[in-house]
């Protein structure tokens, strides 16, 4: 379904970014896999094989993300599809109970680099006239949860930034989606999984089960495909039902 295609993903080196580059590798594509940690990112590009490579970077730094996007475009020629995944989950307890190191770090990750991604990304696809970008945003981009206040904020934001993006650049020819994942079965969500309050947790997913990283996957991959050649500008919950409560 991809064959020829170029696609960037930041935070490849575990979870849904890992996941996401071997399901667009399988359909053909040639895989960007960056991430700050190098192990895994180079775990990820071992399991792919020859169709993907490795770049660091840390997407808080502009720098960092600047030679990201410089270093593919001199590797493949081009840039096709971008899946900006990479996010932290900081969060210390209620707002009262936040630190500003907590909250700084969180949004320079998950808001800052989303868009220092799409600042980076978008020049290279309004040149070819045409691009699909895909930005992770989370269940808590679309309510609140009481103990959550910087990861909601900055999930809010990533909405923002998509919707933004995808009305500025749509007669570019340039698709901008945000997926919003609920529980998934990553190493992100395994604390949470190995408490006792995930059984009533669960009681909030109709489905009463965490969805599966290749679940995931398997709509990131449609949203970039033509099938979504109409779709810009959405956040589309991966969510077993969470958000029809």
């Amino acid at each position: 379904m991809f064959d020829g295609k170029v696609v960037l993903i930041t935070g490849a080196g575990s979870g849904i970014g890992r996941e996401t580059a071997i399901a667009f590798a399988e359909q053909g594509a040639r895989v960007v896999v960056a991430d700050v940690n190098e192990d895994g990112g180079r775990e990820t590009v071992r399991i792919i094989g020859d169709n993907a490579t490795f770049i660091r970077a840390d997407v808080a730094h502009a720098g960092d993300v600047e030679a990201l996007i410089t270093e593919t475009l001199a590797t493949y020629g081009k840039l096709d599809i971008a899946f900006n995944n990479a996010g932290v989950f900081l969060d210390e307890g209620a707002v009262l109970e936040m630190t500003e190191t907590s909250w700084d770090a969180t949004m320079n990750i998950n808001v800052k680099g989303v868009w220092l991604c799409m600042k980076y990304e978008l020049p290279s696809m309004i040149e070819q006239g045409r691009g699909v970008i895909i930005n992770n945003s989370s269940v808590l981009g679309l309510r609140g949860a009481e103990r959550a206040p910087a990861y909601c904020a900055s999930k809010h934001a990533v909405i923002g930034l998509t919707k933004s993006a995808a009305i500025a650049y749509a007669q570019n020819g340039i698709r901008v989606n945000a997926v919003c994942p609920g529980i998934i079965d990553t190493p992100m969500e395994h604390d949470l999984m190995q408490t006792d309050e995930y059984a009533e947790i669960l009681k909030l997913y109709p489905m009463r089960r965490a969805g599966t990283p290749r679940e995931a996957a398997d709509m990131i991959l449609w949203l970039a495909s033509d099938a979504a050649s109409y779709i810009t500008g959405i956040a589309l919950p991966i969510d077993g039902g969470h958000m029809a409560f």
